[in-house]
């Protein structure tokens, strides 16, 4: 027990940012959900790509250019590795994106191009018509929702939603009920940022699959906290970002099996994602994952990115997942705090350690206000997430989230902290 605790010590000093006090106390920070913070192992690569190889990729010949195509390419195979995709190359199936959010909208776009009959047969069966339906859930991120509510608008189909359960899960019971035969696309969430809770995708991908629908996978708050295989999740796309995995920010990942990228329309237009170009007739474009990589990538965030990755399967999963299921029974005591109310499920089985929580009678920003005068930095408002607030009868909340860094004292302070709000507002 000793030795795991110096170990956790010793990974949480690893990063420079939390050696520093903050109002005058050390500072907390239970808002990886929202960004990860970096371990100096992230910050070293990046720093050194732009002190020893910076240059761009897939262009030039000369040494540099060399280098850091090399050094691109090998990151995009640690991730895919970290993934469970397939990185070898003319296989390759992740594609580099500004982070999910660009991700999602690239699919949007692409499926929005193919309904205008870009892209050739191949790409039929991504096109939708009036009539056709999209289907979320009710716990859905904006960046799930609103693409996919857009290209509903564009296309004529009809966006319908899964529910979720009383404690905030999506209720996978009701899968089958609301992917029809008229089902083209099923976009959900593995884990939930706002109840942490982690979805059963087996169910929900097998109905989408039985009526030859597209999955996409919110894979955001997964990546951090979970050993990720896509193709044993048998889901068709699946989207994340570096900055959630203690990687840099502005930069993220697309999985897609690669026969549907390839079959794929291209969604934006620039350098080095055409093979050939005319004024007098249509470009031809590259294979993937050059064909959704228009213009200069992300070459510096991407390599941190794949060390970002290392790192994390140099601690392993099976040894976070133990670390955060102790961190999460400790912060679900929050629900034992006189006018406190957790939002989500309360038992520690099927989540992560993100725990939404109102205050009664005191604004969450009042809340994270006093929280963060006493060192504890937590996140407040509706998440991106405002459907499953209103089901919570909340439009928004009080939201911690655990990361490897964070120990047992951590939490700890939030939960004094948050014991003292009621009192000081008088509530």
């Amino acid at each position: 027990m000793e030795q795991q605790e110096h170990s956790w010590d010793a990974i949480r000093a690893q990063f420079p940012i939390l050696q520093q006090t903050v109002h005058g106390k050390p500072l907390v920070y239970l808002d990886s959900a929202a960004t990860a913070q970096k371990p100096q192992c992230v910050i070293d690569a990046e720093s050194q790509f732009y002190s020893t190889i910076n240059a761009g990729v897939h262009r030039g010949a000369h040494e540099l250019a060399a280098r850091s195509t090399v050094a691109f390419e090998q990151a995009r195979e640690r991730i895919a590795k970290f993934i469970g995709a397939s990185w070898q190359e003319g296989e390759e199936e992740v594609v580099v994106t500004a982070g999910a959010t660009a991700g999602l909208n690239l699919l949007a776009t692409a499926f929005g191009y193919a309904s205008l009959g870009r892209g050739g047969s191949a790409a039929t069966r991504f096109a939708l018509h009036e009539g056709d339906e999209i289907v979320v859930s009710e716990a859905e991120h904006h960046s799930v929702l609103l693409p996919m509510q857009e290209l509903a608008a564009r296309t004529g189909a009809t966006l319908r939603w899964i529910p979720v359960t009383q404690d905030g899960r999506i209720d996978v019971t009701r899968a089958h009920e609301v992917i029809t035969a008229r089902t083209r696309i099923v976009a959900v969430t593995y884990v939930t940022n706002v109840t942490g809770s982690i979805t059963d995708v087996a169910p929900i991908v097998q109905a989408a699959h039985q009526v030859g629908a597209v999955v996409i996978l919110d894979a955001c708050q997964a990546a951090p906290h979970l050993a990720l295989d896509m193709h044993a999740l048998d889901v068709d796309f699946a989207a994340f970002s570096a900055h959630k995995m203690y990687g840099p920010t502005g930069v993220g990942f697309l999985y897609g099996k690669r026969e549907l990228l390839e079959a794929l329309p291209a969604a934006t237009f620039g350098g080095s994602m055409v093979e050939l170009a005319w004024l007098d007739k249509p470009a031809q474009y590259m294979a993937p994952p050059a064909r959704f990589e228009a213009g200069t990538q992300p070459i510096a965030q991407v390599v941190a990115s794949g060390v970002a990755a290392e790192f994390l399967d140099h601690i392993g999963f099976a040894a976070i997942e133990q670390h955060e299921h102790a961190l999460t029974e400790r912060l679900l005591q929050l629900d034992s705090i006189p006018g406190v109310r957790i939002l989500g499920p309360t038992e520690n089985t099927q989540r992560i350690g993100t725990v939404a929580f109102e205050v009664e009678g005191v604004h969450p920003h009042d809340v994270g206000q006093f929280v963060d005068a006493q060192g504890v930095a937590i996140r407040v408002g509706h998440h991106c997430a405002q459907p499953i607030h209103r089901h919570f009868g909340v439009f928004a909340s009080n939201r911690a989230s655990v990361g490897v860094y964070n120990t047992l004292s951590d939490i700890d302070a939030l939960v004094d902290a948050v014991s003292g709000v009621r009192a000081f507002f008088k509530a």
